[in-house]
């Protein structure tokens, strides 16, 4: 008897319809993804352990948020190009 009552032969099943749905190469990007993934809870595991006994964790530095200019003027008119301007049509 396998895990929970599956056998051998059900988990061969379930695994050819999952390379038949999935494919080998999206299966290998998954499992390289989850891979990294792993690793990288392991590294802050590992730095926060460090944290713990006394280690300074090492800090990424980051750029500064850059700003962007506000293209429109804080006096425009926002209704400037629609109908509603003084020259429009009247109701």
């Amino acid at each position: 008897m396998g895990l929970g009552g599956i056998s051998v032969w059900q988990l061969l099943i379930i695994l050819v319809i999952v390379l038949l749905v999935f494919g080998t190469k999206r299966l290998k990007n998954i499992g390289g993804d989850l891979g990294n993934a792993v690793k990288g809870f392991r590294n802050a595991m590992s730095s926060g352990e460090k944290a713990e006994e006394g280690e300074e964790p090492k800090q990424i530095e980051q750029e500064p948020a850059k700003r962007v200019a506000d293209p429109a003027p804080s006096g425009a008119n926002p209704t400037a190009g629609s109908d509603r301007t003084a020259g429009g049509p009247k109701a």
